[in-house]
């Protein structure tokens, strides 16, 4: 089931606070607090996804040992206009 975030409205106030609520897809928006009854609103969030496009799984699967594994070569600025190769065998150990 989804997890929604609400934020309560009060007046005066820019933003108030926000809360999670799990619901099924079906159910029509919470107009009110299920706790307090103060009046929300449902918030459009970026979801929370868990899987290969992580910054640890980026990580590593741009790390040197794996773009050398994978038959690679890797090339990393050492100064302007000059490239130094850092993971791979084959070409030139430097560029520029």
């Amino acid at each position: 089931m989804p997890i929604y975030v609400y934020e309560i409205l009060r007046d005066g106030a820019d933003s108030g606070e926000t809360f999670e609520c799990v619901q099924s897809i079906k159910d029509k928006p919470l107009t009110v607090h299920p706790e307090t009854g103060e009046p929300v609103r449902r918030v459009i969030a970026a979801p929370n996804v868990v899987g290969s496009h992580t910054d640890r799984a980026e990580k590593k699967i741009l790390s040197n040992d794996n773009i050398e594994r994978h038959g690679f070569t890797k090339y990393e600025r050492a100064a302007p206009g000059q490239y130094v190769r850092t993971a791979g065998k084959e070409g030139p150990a430097t560029l520029g």
